[in-house]
């Protein structure tokens, strides 16, 4: 009874907390994900009040959390949209990851870390944050830019390449064999590729099963399939985000509509207990050793970023304001990083890793909707061009709106 009641203070008190750092952030309208990661920091091991009942609970919540990230971003898209994508973006997918995922890399082999952890620190560095990035761009009303459209085609891609990399990093860090690995790789590349086609010949029949006008039958179903499914995915070593994030793309019109509307607050709990969860496994005293590797990190990539940005505007006939813009908006990171240096964490490859990533991901989503605000202007005041050659209305705002709108205001979680 005892316990009960401890855990039942523990973790009231922790979700009282969370919800009144969201208040917070929301109050100074910047993404609260650096104050659940300090929160977490706090609560943990070498933190000012540790937690002991609760803990195991968090870790199971924390789970759920990444399980529910990776569905809504499933809901986000249909499986033609992403064909479509691949088919027209994919040289901008390929410069981001070149120009992101091999800073991290190099960092992790410069630190004598090995290959896994400089696979895994690429990914770290690779992934922006599409939530942060999302908010900012409604923020500083820009969802009518052109340059909008660039910027999530680029979030898309990394989204997609998520559905390869985190079964490459599963198999990695399970210390398997080449040839498990390639079995590993090549089973989620075929169940990927095998819900797509089914997707896409045969999503109105998966929607139409699943579909319920009963809210609570409908939430009980989608969640149901989405953990059972998430759970064969980890039993075969697929990794059971990709699991969601499959369920998430084979679910389509009104039923992703209405998963979408009732999974949101879920998703934002739990994805605030997973921050927390990452947090409680960092020790304080173990970021101070790293920071600076981090703010040099922070710094190679916040440029990175830009640059592939601006290169992905030019390329589709963005003006030089766009171009500008579009790069300084895709430098924050956040949840997707804080996911892929968990994977690692929980498997103990390398005990510096799980700070570093928590002191990169809180410079980058603090400095994130900075960039995306002031990039433009500073590049055009440094290159003296601040007097734009042709009027802003006809230069970089979309005939189209409406659309960007939407596609925005869908694309919630990375």
């Amino acid at each position: 009874m005892h316990s009960s009641a401890l855990f039942l203070i523990e973790f009231g008190a922790v979700i009282l907390g969370l919800g009144l750092l969201g208040r917070l952030a929301g109050r100074f309208q910047f993404s609260p994900i650096p104050l659940y990661l300090l929160a977490g920091l706090a609560f943990g091991e070498g933190g000012l009040l540790p937690l002991g009942a609760s803990e195991e609970f968090v870790a199971i919540g924390a789970e759920i959390g990444v399980i529910l990230l990776l569905l809504m971003l499933g809901l986000e898209y249909t499986a033609s949209d992403l064909v479509s994508n691949l088919k027209t973006q994919y040289p901008a997918g390929l410069v981001d990851a070149a120009l992101n995922a091999l800073p991290g890399a190099v960092m992790a082999l410069l630190l004598g870390w090995g290959p896994v952890a400089a696979v895994v620190l690429a990914g770290v560095t690779w992934i922006s944050s599409s939530g942060v990035i999302a908010k900012v761009l409604g923020d500083l009303g820009r969802l009518g830019n052109r340059e909008t459209p660039v910027i999530l085609s680029i979030l898309v891609l990394e989204d997609l390449a998520m559905a390869v990399y985190l079964p490459i990093i599963t198999a990695l860090l399970a210390g398997v064999s080449l040839a498990a690995g390639s079995i590993t790789l090549a089973i989620a590349l075929g169940v990927a590729g095998l819900v797509l086609f089914l997707a896409v010949r045969y999503g109105r029949l998966i929607s139409r099963f699943v579909s319920s006008d009963d809210p609570e039958k409908l939430l009980l179903v989608v969640l149901g399939l989405t953990l059972l499914v998430a759970g064969i995915a980890q039993q075969l070593q697929v990794s059971a985000a990709v699991g969601a994030f499959l369920v998430g793309i084979a679910l389509s019109g009104e039923v992703a509509e209405g998963a979408h509307n009732l999974l949101s607050p879920l998703r934002d709990l739990f994805a605030a207990v997973f921050f927390v969860f990452f947090g409680l496994h960092t020790d304080p005293a173990s970021i101070p050793p790293v920071l600076l590797p981090a703010l040099a990190l922070a710094a190679v990539t916040a440029c990175t970023k830009v640059a592939t940005g601006y290169w992905a505007a030019k390329r589709a006939g963005i003006s030089v304001k766009g171009r500008w813009r579009a790069g300084g908006t895709l430098v924050a990171r956040g949840e997707f990083s804080i996911v892929i240096a968990g994977l690692a964490v929980t498997a103990g490859i390398e005990p510096e890793l799980g700070p570093l990533a928590t002191a990169y991901v809180l410079i980058l989503v603090i400095l994130g909707p900075l960039t995306a605000r002031y990039t433009q202007p500073l590049a055009m005041r440094l290159t003296g061009r601040h007097k734009p050659a042709e009027p802003p209305a006809l230069a970089d705002v979309s005939e189209e709106p409406r659309e960007a709108v939407e596609a925005v205001d869908q694309h919630g979680g990375h």
